[in-house]
């Protein structure tokens, strides 16, 4: 693979997923999806690349030796775990995490946006989330904030770790054996982020337009309120 194609076209060095792979082994692969799925702090850190590429080069045997069905075992309950670790956290910290004033690792828009995914597809989020870069961070922690029923959390949250992090592990493994795909995985790593990022990039430009409406104010008043109502239900429990 080459690493200068790569680090361009995904970012530093440091986050290229071949690099981590190499310099971590499976034990950072497992701290990188457990720090994404429910960390605060996880939420700019190459997840689908990573997996993607983690399939690969256990297909191949390069950094990673170990069985496939062991490789997606752990990463599978890394994730689970994040998400569990991200709900508690959620019902720890309560509201005060939409009045947490912003940071360089921290951006209150990413809060709202989680919110407001969590209140349009309800307990399916925790499963849709995860293919959803950034929003796959903040979603298990707005739905502990919410108060979400422990058990429908846990079902949605085996159900999304399982289709995440196995899912897109073996689509690696099996995709990275194909000639085609060994000669061009810079493109098709490029492929994977550009396709994880598009509910984003839809998502800023709905947002754009709705500025130009000048309808910004109403949908500011409108995350306001849901936040009230998060509020609301959370000091009833």
């Amino acid at each position: 693979m080459s690493t200068p194609i790569t680090t361009l076209a995904l970012g530093p060095d440091w986050l290229d997923p071949e690099v981590l792979i190499s310099s971590f082994g499976l034990l950072g692969i497992l701290v990188i999806v457990f720090a994404e799925s429910g960390l605060l702090i996880g939420f700019f850190l190459p997840g689908d690349s990573l997996l993607f590429t983690a399939g690969l080069l256990t297909a191949d045997g390069k950094y990673i030796t170990y069985p496939l069905w062991l490789v997606c075992l752990l990463i599978t309950l890394a994730a689970i775990a994040g998400d569990q670790v991200g709900y508690a956290f959620g019902r720890k910290v309560g509201p005060s995490l939409f009045r947490r004033p912003n940071s360089r690792l921290f951006k209150q828009e990413n809060v709202i946006k989680a919110h407001e995914f969590f209140e349009k597809y309800g307990a399916r989020s925790i499963v849709l989330a995860r293919f959803v870069p950034i929003v796959r961070t903040f979603t298990p922690i707005v739905a502990g904030v919410s108060r979400m029923n422990y058990r429908t959390f846990v079902t949605y949250n085996i159900i999304g770790g399982v289709l995440w992090g196995t899912g897109v592990t073996v689509l690696g493994y099996f995709l990275g054996q194909l000639p085609f795909v060994k000669a061009n995985i810079e493109l098709i790593l490029i492929a994977i982020v550009a396709i994880s990022v598009v509910p984003i990039a839809v998502e800023l430009l709905r947002a754009r337009m709705a500025a130009k409406r000048g309808t910004t104010a109403a949908e500011r008043a409108a995350a306001e309120e849901a936040i009230r109502e998060t509020r609301q239900n959370y000091g009833k429990h």
